[in-house]
Order: structure tokens, then C-alpha cells, then sequence
């Protein structure tokens, strides 16, 4: 009779084994489909507001030499998003910093004097800001995923 008992706790334990095997491949499988999901997210936000800021250049409200600035960054950024990852985020750290460092405050206040640059920089702080968001949500995704990957039973 003992032996009967020792082999349904075995048993018990594979299938319990078995069972969190599963549910924490399930939940890889689910924090892979969250990265994919924002990264595309990311990637849409990065491309609009790549498209802004060529937009804002295009215009006359800015002095030559930043506008030439932000539309060779913007443009730069708009195209690596067919190159590696490592040289598209670059192009986007650049851009970032062209828009925070030499785009000046009172050229902004112009543009928002203009018909259309109310709009125009409204667009640009809902899309600088959707990036951020969209940045954000990457990252937890990923931190996310190798919190799980980095247990033992999952390298295993």
C-alpha cells in the first residue's frame, strides 16, 4: 500500500511541476507579445514625431541653421527605422537633443503666433509625450520579461 502512495505523490508532484512549467512559458509567451506589441507602438509614436518636427522645419518660423538641424535629425531618425536597432536609437537620442537643446523658446513662442502653430506645437508635445509614454511601456516590458527569464527554472 505504501508504494502506491509514493507513486501517486510523485505523480502529484510531476503534474504540479508540469503545470508551472507551463503557466510560466504561457507568461513568457505573453511578455514577448507585450515587447512586440509596444516596441511597434514605439516605433509608430518615434515616426510621427519624426514627422512633426519635418513638418516644423518646413516652415519659416525657425532660423535657418536649427531648421536645417532638425530636419536632417528628423530625417535621419525617420530613416533608420530600416537599419539596426543600435543606429536608430541614435538617430532618435539625436533628435531628442536637437529638440531640447537648439530649439529656442522664444522661436516657439512665434510659431505659436502663427495660423497654423498652435496646432503644429501641440502636435509636437502630444507626440514628444507619446514617446516617453510609449518608451516607458517598452522598458517595463522588457524588464518584465528578464525578471522572468533570469529564474532558475526558466534557464534551466
Amino acid at each position: 500500500m505504501s508504494g502506491w502512495v509514493w507513486l501517486v505523490a510523485v505523480g502529484v508532484v510531476v503534474l504540479l511541476f508540469g503545470l508551472y512549467l507551463s503557466m510560466t512559458a504561457g507568461r513568457l509567451d505573453r511578455l514577448h507579445q507585450r515587447i512586440d506589441t509596444s516596441r511597434l507602438a514605439l516605433q509608430a509614436q518615434l515616426l510621427r514625431r519624426s514627422s512633426v518636427c519635418i513638418e516644423l522645419s518646413s516652415g519659416q518660423w525657425l532660423d535657418p541653421a536649427t531648421s536645417l538641424l532638425l530636419a536632417d535629425a528628423a530625417h535621419r531618425a525617420r530613416t533608420s527605422a530600416d537599419e539596426d536597432a543600435e543606429e536608430q536609437a541614435r538617430a532618435e537620442s539625436d533628435l531628442t537633443g536637437i529638440l531640447r537643446d537648439t530649439v529656442d523658446p522664444e522661436e516657439l513662442a512665434a510659431v505659436a503666433e502663427t495660423d497654423d502653430g498652435p496646432e503644429l506645437l501641440g502636435e509636437l508635445d502630444a507626440a514628444c509625450l507619446r514617446v516617453q509614454l510609449s518608451r516607458r511601456f517598452y522598458n517595463d516590458a522588457v524588464r518584465a520579461c528578464r525578471q522572468v527569464r533570469s529564474r532558475r527554472m526558466v534557464r534551466w
